[in-house]
């Protein structure tokens, strides 16, 4: 698949597709089963032309499980849903099963998972708003048994694409907003969640694909996923992902929008 908006905004990563599959391709980057990875770290590489599969056996931490489609993979993380609430606020140290869960994490020798788990990421304020924070999101179980990242142009077939992808700097951001706002009669057209880089490509934007109007959603607003990628990627970029039907409707407003005349010309540097 082309795409006229990734050449006008002369990205400089490639858009990414999301796809469905029940195999996986051969040459596939996948992680090695039962051991932690980030799906940002395969999401970094396929931006620049590889192909990552994943699985329920697959698919690296916890979050990414969610983020990709795989059902509740927090009743997975040490120590259940409970201690995931602590680990993402306030921490686990306060409770007998979280330090004892923790106690296990540092005999097995994982000292920054043990800090975090211990005195909390704190990206949510207590335990209580991470369990509705859990039960908000869209968490849904795919009836396929892999998720594909792949560049968009090695997709031949556009209606097995689930969402796409494009990295963007905070120029080419601007133009993403007004132009998946160009053709609707509202402006809230996109969305800025706090949620973690791979529910922002996976979970969020499936949950818009079965809206009237779907939106668009922004990502990596998750520091983690930014940690891990900031030696991976230039630190200015942001994901903004859609369901196909958002994309089809964009790419087809390009030519007569305003990506032609002099304003954005003048912030794409090119005043000709």
């Amino acid at each position: 698949m082309r795409s006229r908006i990734a050449e006008i905004l002369n990205l400089k990563y490639r858009p990414l597709a999301l796809v469905w599959a029940g195999e996986k391709p051969g040459g596939a980057i996948e992680f090695k089963p039962g051991r932690w990875n980030c799906v940002m770290f395969a999401f970094a590489n396929v931006v620049k032309g590889k192909t990552a599969a994943f699985s329920r056996q697959t698919y690296g931490c916890w979050g990414g499980g969610v983020g990709l489609g795989f059902g509740n993979c927090y009743t997975d993380f040490p120590g259940g849903e409970e201690c995931f609430h602590g680990f993402l606020s306030s921490g686990n140290k306060y409770s007998d099963k979280g330090r004892a869960v923790g106690e296990k994490l540092k005999e097995a020798g994982l000292t920054e998972f043990y800090d975090d788990f211990m005195e909390g990421e704190r990206y949510i304020k207590v335990p209580e708003q991470v369990r509705a924070f859990v039960e908000n999101l869209p968490i849904t179980d795919i009836p396929a048994e892999y998720v594909l990242l792949k560049p968009l142009d090695r997709i031949d077939d556009p209606e097995q694409v689930k969402t796409i992808t494009f990295l963007v700097n905070p120029d080419q951001l601007c133009a993403l907003v007004v132009l998946a706002n160009y053709a609707r009669e509202t402006y809230d057209n996109v969305t800025i969640p706090f949620a973690a880089g791979c529910q922002a490509i996976g979970i969020l934007p499936y949950a818009e694909a079965e809206r009237d109007r779907p939106r668009a959603v922004v990502g990596l607003m998750d520091p983690s996923a930014r940690k891990h990628l900031r030696r991976l990627l230039d630190k200015d970029q942001m994901s903004f992902s859609m369901p196909l039907s958002l994309f089809q409707e964009m790419e087809a407003n390009v030519e007569e929008s305003f990506l032609f005349r002099k304003t954005w010309k003048a912030v794409a540097g090119r005043e000709d």
